[in-house]
């Protein structure tokens, strides 16, 4: 029998960590299986470089292609049905999150749109309560299959197509043109909060491995999916902290940002720039540092959002802000994620050497909520999510604000406060007991953190790669028969 082929398609940063950078491609290949690897086509020959190796050939996603596709073929259809899948899930999930982004959609629509609103509000509501109007819903976005990328499936006739998502994002049209070519599919879940922020795949997937039983749970109650569907194989991306493959020394870490030995790194990731801005918190942190409020003697590291890297003078203008206050005070120092460019942004696995020694090395990891709460309960390090608030968000009548005070009860986000893995601040007085707290007594909440990660991500032992890769590979060429 002649060597299977599969499709992976990386149209995201983090994909390209989840499987280049992981064990899952070096896996499959062993197992003698030929893979096309699809990602962004301004980078092919920078990654090609990087990672290529003997059964693995790369081509373009195509996405110039995709959006072209989606901005001309009937746009405001495709915009509502997009919008419908994504905040369509079941109520029977905590659905806190996609409420707290419909208000955006809204509030960012302009002109035709508009008029739509009251149609897709109560589409939305009948989506909430009732699964027949979901699969309709899902049924209405095939109609949209492109003939973008026929060319490679008559040149690689793969076995298998595996995704990044279930096409919540311009892959679903790659992935319809399978299903249309009668070729299983599958998709991996690469972020925490996906399941409960995105709902309703945009093609037809037969697998899909997840993070944990939570997740599945999530992907069965809020979208329909069938659980013989679905594989717990945790991430594989978090293998690599546990192995320390990008583990700095300490010492060179510290001289590159030319911190002090003598004084505790306290870390400041930041998050949710989209809803919010970030700077409050990082001016509450400054002057506790600067002005030395805390019990001991401190000093702050910021790491940038990539999305402070958007053309948006929002986002740009608090980079900015940020950047002053590193310059302007002693023991303030600041990072930024390292860009793959293109499609890919600034989600970038050249960026792993630092995250990894920056979550480590840190004697308190502060954020909002974001995902690195999970990563840097990994690395076993006291966590403070603050949540102070810019009066007025934005302050600016064309920009969307939310409340960082509004979000606790995201899915991910009350999980992380219930299993009681950090600590939660809200204002000045709050961060500064917090961080004491966190300063003085190291192994505060440590167990609470261990019990966090083993729920959230599964395998502890560096295995996702391997259980990924595996069942992957015994997917080749199967469809999912849905038992009746």
């Amino acid at each position: 029998m002649g060597s299977k082929t599969i499709f992976i398609l990386a149209d995201h940063g983090l994909a390209i960590v989840y499987f280049l950078q992981t064990v899952v491609v070096k896996t499959l290949l062993e197992k003698g299986v030929d893979i096309v690897f699809l990602t962004d086509d301004a980078l092919l020959n920078q990654i090609e470089k990087k990672f290529g190796q003997p059964g693995i050939k790369f081509e373009g996603l195509r996405i110039n292609q995709a959006r072209k596709y989606s901005d001309q073929k009937e746009p405001i259809f495709q915009y509502w049905l997009h919008h419908l899948r994504r905040f369509g899930a079941s109520k029977k999930i905590n659905t806190a999150a996609l409420d707290s982004q419909i208000p955006q959609v809204e509030y960012e629509a302009k002109g035709k749109r508009r008029l739509l609103l009251p149609l897709i509000r109560f589409i939305l509501f009948l989506m909430r309560h009732f699964m027949f109007v979901r699969k309709l819903v899902y049924q209405q976005q095939m109609k949209y299959t492109p003939d973008i990328y026929s060319d490679l499936f008559s040149k690689y006739k793969p076995d298998l197509v595996v995704a990044s998502s279930p096409g919540w994002r311009y892959d679903r049209y790659l992935l319809r043109e399978a299903a249309k070519h009668n070729i299983p599919t599958a998709a991996v879940v690469v972020g925490w909060d996906n399941p409960s922020s995105y709902s309703i795949s945009g093609a037809p997937i037969d697998w899909i491995n997840c993070w944990s039983e939570i997740q599945k749970q999530e992907l069965v109650d809020g979208s329909d999916w069938d659980p013989g569907q679905i594989y717990v194989g945790g991430i594989p991306t978090y293998d690599g902290y546990y192995k320390k493959i990008w583990l700095m020394q300490k010492d060179e870490y510290y001289k590159l940002h030319q911190l002090d030995p003598n004084r505790k790194l306290i870390s400041f990731a930041c998050s949710f720039v989209t809803f919010a801005p970030n700077i409050e918190n990082i001016k509450t942190l400054v002057d506790l540092i600067e002005n030395d409020q805390l019990d001991q003697p401190a000093q702050l590291l910021i790491r940038l959002h990539p999305n402070h890297f958007l053309d948006d003078l929002h986002f740009k203008g608090e980079q900015e802000a940020i950047r002053k206050l590193a310059s302007d005070n002693q023991h303030i120092h600041m990072v930024e994620p390292v860009p793959l460019g293109g499609e890919l942004g600034y989600y970038s696995g050249e960026d792993m050497p630092e995250k990894t020694s920056m979550m480590a090395y840190s004697d308190v990891f502060t954020t909002v909520y974001s995902t690195m709460v999970v990563e840097a309960a990994i690395h076993n390090r006291p966590i403070v999510s603050i949540c102070i608030d810019v009066p007025g968000g934005w302050n600016d009548s064309n920009k969307y604000s939310l409340s960082l005070k509004e979000i606790g009860e995201w899915p991910t986000h009350k999980r992380f406060r219930d299993a009681q893995a950090g600590q939660v601040a809200f204002d000045k007085e709050s961060v500064k007991k917090a961080l004491n707290q966190a300063l003085n007594q190291e192994l505060y909440q440590e167990e609470n953190r261990k019990s966090f990660v083993e729920s959230e991500i599964t395998f502890t032992n560096a295995s996702s790669g391997i259980q990924v890769a595996n069942f992957l590979y015994s997917k080749i060429g199967q469809h999912f028969i849905r038992r009746k």
